[in-house]
């Protein structure tokens, strides 16, 4: 359940976003929020006056009890939400916990995915270079499906600490170019969270951003900047490059053995 968001929405003066609701934006994407779906697994939607609207709950359970005609309840993280705005005609997202909603026009959405950020008003999240297992299992499943994805440039791995709502995550950018495949992204992380990785109860939940490596030049260089578990592709020579603390220092060698005296050698 996204509890950050519920909070949010569950204030008497919620209802409706607008440019200057960032913590309602950044619960929303910081957490994600269940999606329904059809027998078929597509997502369905909401017939509003504008035009359809992209239904959204801050859990299954509330979903199940707002919109039971629903098949289905999927999470979305900020990437998934993104792809689904992106490819339909949703003109607003409609996010619902059980005592509470809001409506949040598409183009604002869309604007702070592609920013990379959240509008936090001033606030921000603190990144630093992890050493959970999780994280390992990650950065080793990414690098070996890496050059699978033209396109995708650079992926970061950081620990994340959300400072206006104390959401603990692990966030993964990815720098993708202007010439990827549509949707190369997503489908990487998709196919390493199913297929490679698990996320035990301990561990904390994954998300992750799609950066542009050319508008957002100077967010690049910041992650850069961190010392962060970083893969860097060169699809050309079909090489990956792995820069991580844990490499920076080589092991100290081992002590030589003893060597064995000889019988007739006195100690």
């Amino acid at each position: 359940m996204n509890t950050a968001l519920a909070e949010i929405l569950e204030r008497p003066d919620q209802g409706t976003a607008d440019s200057g609701d960032g913590p309602l934006i950044a619960a929303l994407l910081d957490g994600g929020v269940f999606v329904p779906v059809d027998a078929k697994g597509s997502v369905v939607f909401l017939a509003e006056d504008e035009g359809p609207g992209l239904p959204g709950y801050v859990s299954a359970e509330c979903l199940a009890e707002d919109l039971p005609e629903a098949a289905g309840a999927v999470h979305c993280d900020a990437m998934r939400l993104h792809d689904i705005l992106r490819q339909t005609k949703a003109v607003k997202m409609i996010v619902s916990s059980p005592a509470g909603w809001a409506k949040i026009p598409s183009d604002m959405l869309l604007d702070a995915l592609r920013q990379g950020t959240r509008l936090t008003e001033g606030r921000s999240v603190m990144l630093g270079w992890s050493t959970r297992p999780l994280a390992l299992a990650l950065r080793d499943a990414l690098r070996a499906r890496l050059l699978d994805f033209p396109g995708i440039e650079t992926v970061w791995i950081a620990d994340a600490c959300w400072e206006h709502s104390g959401v603990e995550q692990l966030l993964v950018h990815l720098a993708v170019g202007a010439d990827a495949p549509p949707e190369a992204a997503s489908r990487l992380m998709e196919a390493v969270m199913s297929e490679d990785v698990t996320v035990g109860d301990g561990d904390p939940a994954v998300a992750s951003i799609v950066l542009d490596p050319v508008a957002q030049a100077d967010q690049v260089r910041h992650l850069d900047s961190l010392g962060l578990d970083t893969l860097r592709a060169d699809h050309a020579r079909r090489r990956v490059e792995v820069v991580s603390r844990e490499f920076d220092a080589a092991p100290p060698a081992p002590a030589p053995e003893p060597r064995p005296r000889r019988w007739w050698r006195r100690p």
